[in-house]
């Protein structure tokens, strides 16, 4: 079965819990702008991540909060960071890497760095429609000067919204603009 997916190109962000989220910031967050993904959303608030050998200020917190802290970067990011970030699915932090989070309230040490595998987010009607399960590996076929084939996973929620999400490593190897449409192959 083939079909159109369109996909989203995710930079460097973070997701934190309540508690950490209370250390390094006084007031509440403000939605920016709503996401694809059902009550996701870009704030108001940004960190800066860094090692001791590079920094990236400026990183978007999105919400809401979460029962973890994540900081998703890409495997570009992690050369200059000089860490060794698995690529885990959101929420996997098994060997994430150990990152700094700054904001002018506090400075944390967080275990909490990954490079977040490429998925399709789907609601359980949509898995339906194209016979597929939470965690199934696919594949989804690029066009354009630089065409190929990604594999991904599938990431089914009550709230997902039919979308590919990949990081601006995949973006740049695939001359990927935001929004462009693969075909996914299942």
């Amino acid at each position: 079965m083939e079909t159109k997916v369109i996909i989203e190109v995710s930079n460097r962000h973070i997701h934190l819990s309540e508690e950490t989220y209370n250390k390094l910031f006084e007031t509440p967050m403000n939605k920016i702008k709503d996401l694809s993904q059902k009550g996701m959303f870009v704030s108001d608030k940004t960190v800066t991540i860094y090692t001791d050998s590079f920094e990236f200020k400026n990183v978007k917190l999105l919400g809401p909060l979460r029962s973890y802290d994540q900081v998703e970067i890409s495997h570009n990011d992690a050369l200059k960071l000089h860490i060794d970030a698995p690529v885990r699915a959101s929420g996997d932090l098994k060997d994430a890497s150990i990152i700094h989070v700054k904001t002018d309230k506090a400075d944390l040490e967080l275990k909490a760095a990954i490079i977040a595998q490429r998925h399709i987010h789907m609601s359980p009607d949509d898995a339906l429609k194209y016979g597929v399960v939470n965690g199934q590996k696919v594949k989804v076929v690029v066009g354009g000067d630089k065409s190929g084939e990604m594999d991904a996973y599938v990431k089914i929620s009550d709230d997902g919204v039919y979308y590919m999400h990949i990081d601006t490593d995949d973006a740049n190897a695939f001359i990927i603009n935001n929004l462009d449409e693969g075909t996914l192959i299942i």
